[in-house]
């Protein structure tokens, strides 16, 4: 059986890593690939990977577009690797190719998973970089921008006194949840 699997960290994940760029990836490669989906950030426990995982077996294929849709670290991608060797699995790295189980396929893997890891280190390393330059600037907040002024949700409370969340909901298109936080503050 050949297990394709596809991963997205956030919602509108782009660059290559869309769900439907990696389904389209796989299934022109391998047409009879069962496709496994999963919306979880790499860097937690991924229960739908785990489980495919544990799922395959000897004869069978686990497909990924991209070494970081398999693993994070050297030490996890170089983990996952032996034990579905052990199980007879087969991995194809689509960007990489067939992970051979060879001493080359093997050094070759493991310095791929380390400048992959070393590459992921460097991007929170620039982020957080750039986050301490912005904190030094005037007007600097952290987050995303407020979507309403303190007017409109003064304004939408006040409309509160006489209405239902339903209807200010309606009129302000301030979302229940935004309209509850705004009137619990205000108490």
């Amino acid at each position: 059986m050949i297990y394709g699997y596809c991963r997205v960290s956030t919602r509108g994940q782009l660059d290559g890593n869309s769900i439907e760029e990696q389904t389209d990836k796989i299934k022109s490669r391998y047409t009879d690939a069962e496709i496994i989906v999963e919306s979880y950030s790499g860097a937690k426990d991924r229960p739908i990977f785990n489980s495919v995982i544990n799922k395959l077996q000897s004869g069978d294929t686990l497909v990924v577009t991209k070494l970081d849709r398999f693993c994070r670290t050297t030490k996890e991608g170089l983990g996952y690797i032996d034990k579905l060797r052990d199980k007879g699995v087969s991995v194809h790295i689509m960007n990489m190719g067939l992970i051979e189980d060879t001493a080359m396929g093997r050094l070759i893997v493991t310095n791929l998973l380390a400048f992959a890891e070393f590459e992921r280190s460097m991007i929170v390393e620039r982020t957080q970089s750039g986050k301490a330059i912005a904190r030094t600037k005037n007007g600097f907040k952290e987050g995303r921008p407020k979507e309403y002024t303190q007017t409109q949700l003064d304004y939408a409370v006040k409309l509160l006194e006489t209405n239902s969340y339903k209807q200010v909901e309606e009129m302000t298109k301030i979302s229940k949840s935004t309209l509850q936080r705004a009137k619990r503050e205000r108490i």
